[in-house]
């Protein structure tokens, strides 16, 4: 019972925003998946994602099971995929302390820094919404305790589950568990350990487009991370590494096994990262993104440096745990609240929205026909008070390809990048536009509507409220 209270107390303190960032990704695969009718037009920039992972049809199917509606069957799953990430956090604190508390430490600091930024990778320790990482998070760690316990029937059957949801993290889930098996049973070659942590394939050329979607992502290329990203991505093995001698001073050896196999993981892909993301000619390699590895690294480093306050300073103070977790969770609360400022700190299931970005989405879904085709501000997912809400996760309808989301799409399936350079380049100068320009998209791409953040002269616009106006071109 304590872990189902923490995991809701950390969606008290992270928030909950089912259609926000990825979830403009992740969502609309799973509503095609309940109805085919949904995306008649440039469903691409999402369906590829769709299509290389079992995420929308299990959410789908776990729809048409229950019968629940899709948005309280998504905040049922990030609940239950918090439970299982904290459980694997507890498990993994059972096996590196002999202190029951320390367990309840490394669980503690988790669900404290649930929305940490890690380093300079773009991605949270979990979403504030449930994605596929959501599921393979959980499944990651499982492969590595159940390596740890030598049980590697379970290792294997949680290595597919992630692979068949994520197949990107899982190959680093997998590698850590091979890492720590080749550890603890024999010698480390970090050559033959380089050749088998770095997956293999084929690789297309990079086109300008493409080149253009790459450069969009900062966070592939080591040389573009800023001071404190570099210090995000150093510190872990200064501090691995103070937490294997203290294993040894304490005769911990899981705990030591860990932290060494932490270093070598992360020595590993901070090389692959540096071959791939320094030399120009290896950019067709960039969506390998070695650099994520720094996720499982940051869960486990957090997991086993929690068991250690726990063991040796918080101890069973009440007033210590209080001291440390409360402004804690604070100031992670009240950085959500700056991601987020124009929408509610958790969007609860059919509660109507105070933000009028999503207010106008939802009438569209309600007032537009299905095979509906918008253009937006293709930097819409940044403007102030639009809190990176998703245009067709919730308005369920098409859109042309915008500057921030679909071109990480593009980083990903590349080729989508002709398309999404054509339509990004169609809608340059968006601030400016006028009737005719409006046509002019129509005239090329079929859009026939637009979703306007000022009033355009001699448009039909059947909804409007202070920040936008939903206008028909005609």
């Amino acid at each position: 019972m304590l872990l189902v209270f923490i995991a809701m107390a950390a969606i008290v303190v992270h928030g909950y925003h089912p259609f926000a960032e990825d979830g403009e990704i992740y969502v609309p695969g799973i509503k095609r998946a309940l109805d085919p009718a949904l995306y008649p037009h440039n469903d691409g920039f999402f369906a590829s994602h769709a299509g290389m992972t079992l995420f929308p049809k299990l959410m789908a199917g776990s729809v048409r099971i229950t019968h629940l509606p899709l948005e309280w069957a998504l905040l049922f799953w990030q609940s239950g995929c918090i439970f299982m990430f904290l459980l694997a956090c507890w498990h993994v604190g059972r096996l590196a302390f002999r202190d029951p508390l320390a367990r309840w430490g490394g669980v503690a600091l988790a669900a404290s820094l649930l929305t940490l930024p890690v380093a300079g990778t773009s991605l949270y320790i979990m979403d504030q919404y449930v994605t596929t990482r959501a599921l393979s998070t959980p499944a990651v760690l499982f492969v590595a305790i159940n390596a740890l316990e030598k049980k590697l029937w379970r290792a294997a059957a949680w290595a597919v589950l992630a692979a068949l949801i994520h197949p990107l993290m899982a190959v680093f889930g997998v590698s850590f568990a091979v890492l720590v098996l080749w550890i603890e049973c024999a010698g480390l070659s970090a050559q033959c350990m380089a050749a088998i942590l770095l997956p293999l394939g084929l690789f297309p050329p990079v086109t300008d487009a493409y080149r253009e979607a790459l450069q969009s992502r900062s966070y592939f290329f080591l040389l573009r991370w800023e001071w404190y990203e570099w210090l995000g991505l150093l510190a872990p093995f200064a501090i691995l590494w103070w937490f294997r001698r203290i294993a040894r001073a304490q005769k911990l050896p899981v705990l030591e096994l860990l932290s060494r196999a932490l270093l070598w993981f992360g020595g590993v892909f901070f090389a692959a990262s540096l071959v791939i993301s320094v030399p120009p000619g290896m950019a067709r390699f960039a969506e390998l993104q070695p650099m994520r590895y720094l996720q499982l690294l940051y869960i486990l480093m957090f997991v086993l440096g929690g068991g250690l306050l726990a063991q040796f300073v918080l101890q069973r103070k009440l007033w210590r745990w209080l001291l440390l977790f409360l402004p804690l969770c604070g100031g992670m609360w009240f950085a959500q609240r700056q991601l987020f400022p124009a929408t509610a700190h958790i969007e609860w299931p059919g509660a109507a929205s105070r933000n009028e970005w999503v207010q106008a989405f939802v009438w569209i879904r309600g007032h537009t026909p299905v095979d509906a085709y918008f253009a937006l501000n293709p930097g819409y997912m940044a403007v102030a008070g639009e809190d990176q809400q998703g245009f067709r996760a919730i308005a369920e309808r098409s859109r042309l390809a915008d500057q921030k989301k679909d071109s990480g799409a593009v980083t990903m399936f590349p080729a989508l990048a002709e398309t999404w350079k054509r339509q990004v380049g169609a809608e340059q100068g968006w601030g400016s536009f006028q009737g005719q320009d409006f046509k002019r998209l129509k005239q090329e791409f079929g859009v026939d509507w637009v979703v306007v953040e000022r009033g355009v002269g001699g448009m039909d616009c059947p909804y409007r409220n202070t920040a936008v106006q939903v206008c028909r071109v005609e």
